[in-house]
């Protein structure tokens, strides 16, 4: 039986990845300016926000398939959106606080839906995205002690940004 309270906590869920999609695909457009020119960094960007965007799709299949009513919420806007600048170690930063909102945000979900006694739901949400989250987090974590390292060195910038390209790094 699916409850009003899975469908709801499930449409905040939807909503938080539409959100950090658009996120990261603001952090795409910043750094795929020619101006930035961090193509490889702005193309990780890019995956993130098609991977939460692929999160959200799921969610509202499901939604629909357990009989519940999709509620899309306007996107908020974000407080990075008004910097003129954004340096790439800050972006990883707001990148991993945005990821660790989600996973929390998941681990809500799953409660809510062992509160209504639905282990398909627990599972589908354990299966589909809970080991994932904690892959995102932990890559973030690393990319983020890498670039603490390098510091404000362009050339080790340039050098991280063209890693990308060369290791194929993506989002898990």
């Amino acid at each position: 039986m699916w409850t009003e309270e899975c469908e709801k906590t499930l449409n905040t869920q939807i909503n938080l990845e539409l959100y950090a999609s658009y996120a990261y695909h603001y952090l795409f457009s910043y750094f795929n300016q020619n101006s930035i020119g961090l193509r490889n960094i702005a193309e990780y960007y890019n995956k993130c926000s098609l991977e939460e965007r692929d999160h959200a799709h799921k969610f509202i299949e499901y939604q629909n398939k357990r009989g519940g009513k999709v509620n899309l919420e306007d996107i908020k806007k974000f407080g990075f959106i008004d910097k003129k600048s954004i340096s790439l170690l800050e972006s990883f930063e707001m990148a991993l606080e945005l990821e660790k909102k989600v996973y929390l945000s998941l681990l809500n979900l799953h409660k809510v839906a062992g509160e209504s006694n639905d282990p398909q739901f627990c599972d589908f949400i354990e299966g589909e995205f809970l080991e994932e989250q904690i892959d995102a987090i932990d890559e973030l974590k690393t990319y983020i002690s890498k670039l603490n390292l390098i510091g404000d060195n362009g050339h080790g910038i340039w050098n991280f940004d063209e890693n990308f390209k060369i290791n194929g790094l993506n989002p898990n």
